[in-house]
């Protein structure tokens, strides 16, 4: 055995097999060897870790979606949320206009109902449902009852503009002394408005300290109602002072909105700037709302216009901008679909054109509109105002299978059987040319008959 070879056996037995790594490693042969060897092993390294890597991308994404999810489904349960109030506000409202109607027809039991039921909703329209409803007790004999009803509206609601009006039916109240009312009796309304016109032209100045102490007093909505047209009527700067007052509110909400109509029907441009301050200065609804129909029926598209461009309540602007169609303020209407662009809003603004009956808005939106749902809405209401005839080659260049479906529906909404013959006679879709089919056989035309029985006879 050669020294060299016994250096190794030794070198094994001893454990040290290192050595002899190290010294192969020095030969030739070894590099190349070595560098594959690495080079596997690093690969078997690399390998968990892209995979690893490749994991965490797709955990990170399914995440994103997670999110996305959550957060979509949390806005359509904010979305029912609000739907399920506004249902619940419009059914409330609605409860509250049938019972003012019962007192109205002297149909005191069914008005006490209703009044009773919108109080348990506990609604913004509570204190005003209280008052009427004592007031209906007061009318049917339930003189204890309406007491009781006008304590607790003093106690919950102290700084409610019907508390004034509860402490004058409360002193009506207590000296009928329990009697019945027959609701026969209240039919002197009628003359006590022929009473106080008659006032009103010959002494002007008396006619308004006994309108308004009428107003202040118990009298019913009816008779109310009543009063204030005879001052409104009136014309004098006396009786539009007397008008602005209840109109800014300083009578009951109901009296307050009936006042900011007349204001509109009575007060022309000078009611302009009384309206503005009332809108500015309110946070009901309802006045709002009063406000904006007294615009419409004066004409004020400005007023309209500021209303419609600044308002933040989504109520109250969709309002203002379908009142600007009926008003005729289209141009206010182009300005505002060009600086708006909320699809939601100019839905809206579509349908505001549609109200004023421009169609040349809706055709520019049927075939330049780049959201497809504002494109529907263009396309229906072609439809419904009958201008079909551009809807041809808006249908022929359309790749969008829901809008060309949306063109089918305004064809036959328009009662256009040419139109949709056309189609199905071009049409290579077989679903689309059903659809077009589907609807000639609902219609009853001789170009859609004709054409049925040439599909019959083919």
């Amino acid at each position: 055995m050669t020294v060299w070879a016994k250096s190794i056996v030794d070198g094994v037995r001893k454990g040290l097999i290192g050595g002899l790594v190290l010294g192969l490693a020095a030969t030739p042969a070894w590099p190349a060897k070595s560098f594959g060897q690495a080079s596997i092993m690093a690969s078997t390294w690399q390998e968990p870790n892209a995979f690893a890597e490749q994991e965490s991308e797709q955990d990170r994404r399914e995440r994103e979606q997670e999110k996305r999810e959550r957060e979509e489904e949390a806005r359509e349960r904010e979305q029912e949320k609000k739907e399920r109030e506004q249902e619940r506000i419009e059914r409330v409202q609605e409860m509250y206009d049938d019972g003012r109607e019962a007192l109205d027809d002297g149909k005191y039991a069914r008005a006490e109902e209703r009044f009773s039921n919108v109080i348990s909703e506990n609604s913004p329209l509570a204190d005003g449902a209280m008052y009427w409803k004592a007031y209906a007790e007061n009318q049917q004999g339930k003189r204890e009852a309406a007491l009781t009803t006008i304590a607790e509206l003093k106690k919950k609601f102290a700084t409610s503009k019907w508390k004034k009006d509860a402490e004058a039916l409360e002193i009506e109240v207590r000296s009928r002394s329990g009697q019945a009312t027959n609701p026969e009796s209240q039919s002197d309304g009628d003359l006590k408005g022929l009473a106080l016109q008659g006032l009103m032209n010959s002494d002007p100045q008396r006619g308004l300290q006994v309108a308004e102490k009428m107003l202040n007093g118990a009298g019913s909505p009816k008779e109310k109602s009543k009063i204030l047209f005879v001052i409104a009527q009136n014309g004098s700067p006396e009786s539009q002072a007397v008008l602005g007052k209840i109109a800014q509110g300083q009578s009951n909400p109901e009296l307050q909105r009936k006042a900011v109509e007349y204001l509109g029907i009575f007060g022309g441009s000078r009611a302009a700037s009384t309206l503005a301050s009332i809108y500015a200065g309110t946070s009901d609804p309802s006045v709002k709302r009063a406000v904006i129909q007294s615009y419409m029926i004066s004409g004020n598209r400005d007023g309209l216009f500021k209303i419609a461009k600044t308002e933040r309540d989504e109520s109250a602007k969709r309002d203002a901008i379908q009142k600007l169609g009926l008003s005729g303020g289209l141009s206010e209407l182009q300005q505002l679909y060009q600086a708006d662009s909320s699809m939601e809003t100019r839905r809206e603004i579509l349908q505001a054109f549609f109200l004023g009956g421009d169609s040349t808005k809706m055709i520019q939106a049927a075939e330049g509109e780049k959201d497809p749902e504002l494109r529907r809405v263009a396309i229906r209401n072609l439809g419904l105002m009958g201008k079909t005839d551009v809807l041809q080659p808006i249908y022929a260049k359309e790749t969008d299978r829901g809008l060309k479906e949306e063109v089918l529906n305004a064809y036959f909404i328009s009662g256009n059987a040419k139109g949709l013959v056309a189609i199905a006679k071009s049409e290579k879709d077989p679903e689309l040319k059903k659809r077009a089919v589907e609807k000639l056989s609902l219609m009853n035309s001789k170009e859609g008959s004709d054409y049925l029985m040439e599909l019959l006879n083919k």
